[in-house]
């Protein structure tokens, strides 16, 4: 059922131009994730429970934005 769009996604993936958005998102998005689980516990939970949980990502997810603009403004 979906292996039909996942070939589709391999081939766009495989072109000149997917392969320049794939080089990218391994600078921007992936950076992201490894920032946070370096600088910012993403690691391990701090807290138990699903509620807390969420609120330490979202803490975290806060202070990278608050980063990335102080960094653009400077």
């Amino acid at each position: 059922m979906w292996e039909d769009k996942k070939e589709r996604l391999d081939k766009r993936r495989r072109t000149p131009s997917g392969k320049w958005i794939y080089a990218r998102r391994k600078e921007t998005v992936e950076r992201s994730f490894a920032d946070a689980k370096e600088l910012h516990g993403y690691r391990y939970a701090r807290y138990r429970g699903l509620e807390r949980v969420k609120g330490q990502c979202l803490l975290t997810a806060a202070a990278q934005n608050m980063k990335k603009i102080a960094l653009m403004a400077a």
